[in-house]
């Protein structure tokens, strides 16, 4: 196994030290035979939201299993929040909330004993945030937790997480089987926590959640990530359906090659297209013409993560 921890950076480096609270560098995972992460590059800025999107066996899990240091990659150099997770894991996970993908709490404790235990281990929390945040969540702090569904034991897992004010948030699912409302008030919390200076690293299946929470997005599949920007850039590389009347005769020909435009169908005065790519190029042909109506579909996250899945991309 050859594995690479990065030493915490030298003052003035360029990007190095806490100017990145992750980066990861050709990190490798195999299992056997079985590459389950290959070769991945990643760097999360300080401060920044940062979505980790991808469907189930992409390996969104494992890279965050290595990054912490909960399991060891086969290969690649880690940093996190400027120090070494292997080396200096005690010090850079008193830094970090972390809410698993495969949740297990303890059975035989309510979620009050289970707060008190895991403040022991921090050095103490606070029990006025604790309350709050409890409330925020409607968690009972008083059930055991073998009887909680699965919505509420996510729920005290992200108050065991965002509780103690941590540096980096690493959220992996955080809001499977919560409600509607439940998922915004998770939202506001991780707003809140990024205006406080915090890191987000939010792994999730909800476009609709990374879309509405991240600065910037990596899509993963098959172990690899495959494009990676900001929300707008993501949605800007989707395909979206655009419709144009006219109210004159025009030629199907100039329409059907308008760069970007793919599957056009021009009849009876009407235009049905996919535009991929930007609209400016569109809408100077369009100009030229007498048009009547135009109906153009915004793209969102969703659309991105599914062109960037579908047709064998």
């Amino acid at each position: 196994m050859s594995v690479t921890m990065v030493d915490a950076a030298e003052p003035g480096a360029e990007t190095t030290g806490e100017s990145l609270a992750i980066r990861a560098s050709g990190l490798v995972k195999r299992y056997g035979t079985v590459e389950a992460v290959r070769g991945i590059d990643l760097e999360v800025r300080t401060g920044e939201v940062f979505g980790f999107v991808g469907p189930n066996g992409a390996g969104k899990s494992t890279t965050i299993r290595c990054l912490l240091d909960l399991i060891r990659p086969t290969a690649g150099s880690i940093e996190i929040l400027g120090q070494d997770p292997r080396r200096e894991g005690v010090a850079v996970r008193h830094r970090i909330g972390y809410v698993p993908g495969e949740l297990r709490l303890p059975e035989r404790m309510t979620s009050r004993q289970l707060v008190t235990s895991v403040s022991r281990l921090r050095g103490g929390l606070d029990e006025t945030r604790v309350a709050a945040i409890a409330d925020r969540l409607r968690i009972d702090l008083d059930r055991p937790t073998r009887d909680l569904s699965s919505g509420n034991r996510r729920k005290v897992a992200l108050l065991l997480a965002f509780a103690p004010t941590p540096d980096l948030l690493v959220l992996d699912e955080p809001t499977s089987g919560l409600d509607p409302l439940m998922q915004h008030e998770f939202l506001r919390m991780v707003a809140e926590a990024r205006e406080g200076g915090a890191t987000v690293f939010l792994s999730s299946h909800v476009l609709s959640e990374v879309q509405r929470a991240a600065d910037r997005v990596a899509v993963l599949r098959a172990g690899r990530i495959v494009t990676q920007g900001t929300v707008d850039e993501l949605r800007r590389r989707a395909r979206q359906r655009i419709e144009a009347w006219f109210g004159e005769d025009v030629d199907a020909l100039e329409l059907r090659s308008i760069p970007g435009l793919e599957d056009a169908v021009v009849e009876d005065r009407r235009l049905a297209a996919t535009l991929t790519g930007a609209v400016d190029p569109v809408l100077q042909v369009l100009a030229r013409h007498r048009v009547t109506s135009l109906v153009l579909e915004e793209p969102n996250l969703e659309d991105a993560f599914l062109d960037l899945y579908g047709d064998g991309a």
